[in-house]
Order: structure tokens, then sequence, then C-alpha cells
């Protein structure tokens, strides 16, 4: 019995990955790229304030979709059980998984020798790494050709080049 219980587990997971959305982890790093372009009014502890802020943003904007596909989507067609809310806060979690390279990267800055400008330069660049990577690999998930998983990559990596022009600009 347990191990049909085990088998039944590991065939989830494995239908989960295969159904794998990557929206959420493309939309979480252009959120982090978002928070590391605003980032500008850091106090005593900078790196920490901005691990802080990557990560908790991310916890924010995922309350934030749990909750509008919980009562928008959902309350609509059905009626809220434990199993659905589970799914979809399981379905949105990249959201805040996509803001952890980031913050990871902002945590080992002064392991590389980087000033506090460094970090938010590096955070930027692995959010937006992030974001390309994300959408290329949704892309070929969904069985997209090749110059489909490109012209993906390469449109996220516009918009990430147009998040770091407005970090150039901005100049704070």
């Amino acid at each position: 019995m347990f191990k049909t219980d085990r088998a039944a587990a590991r065939s989830n997971r494995a239908e989960r990955r295969t159904h794998a959305d990557y929206t959420g982890a493309v939309y979480g790093s252009m959120l982090a790229a978002s928070v590391v372009l605003g980032a500008s009014a850091l106090g005593s502890f900078p790196r920490l304030e901005l691990v802080l802020l990557l990560l908790l943003t991310g916890v924010v904007f995922w309350i934030a979709h749990v909750h509008a596909q919980l009562f928008g989507a959902h309350l609509a067609d059905q009626t809220l059980d434990r199993r659905t809310v589970l799914r979809v806060c399981r379905d949105e979690w990249p959201i805040v998984k996509a803001a952890v390279p980031p913050a990871i990267a902002v945590a080992v800055s002064p392991l590389l020798g980087l000033n506090v400008q460094g970090a938010l330069w590096l955070a930027l660049s692995v959010a937006v790494l992030g974001q390309v990577g994300w959408s290329a690999a949704a892309a070929w998930r969904i069985g997209a050709t090749r110059g489909q998983v490109v012209g993906a990559a390469a449109v996220n990596l516009l918009i990430g080049l147009l998040i770091i022009s407005l970090k150039l600009f901005l100049k704070h």
C-alpha cells in the first residue's frame, strides 16, 4: 500500500512538471528587476534591506495573485475547498521563487568584492537573466520551435534591457 501511495505521489509530481506554467517565474523575475530598479532609499543595512525587499515583494505579489485567482476566477466557477486553495498557492509560487536568485546575488555580493551599487547591478542582471531563461524554458516546455524559443528569449531580453535602461536613466 505504501509503495502505491509513493508511486501515485511521484506520478502527480511528474504530471505537474509536464504541465508546468512558467508565467509566474517570468513575471516574478520582472518584478524582482523592478524592485532593484526602484531601490534607491536603502538605509543603514542596504544589502539586508534589498534582500528583504526582494523576498517580501515576491511574497506580497504571490499573495495578490493567489487572492485574484481564488476570488476572481475560481470563485465564479466553483466553491473553494482546501485542494483548490493549495493548488492555486502552488501554481503561483514561482513568483516568489523568482525573487530568490537576485536576493542570493545581493547576499553574496560582498564575497565578490562588490559595493552596494555593484550588488544592485548584479541583482538586476540576475533578475533579467532569470526572466530570459524562464521565458525560453516555458517556450521549450510547450514544444515551441527553436526559433520561437529564441524569439521568446529575445523579447524578454529586450524587456530586461528596457528595465536596465530605466535604471541607467534614473541613476539613483
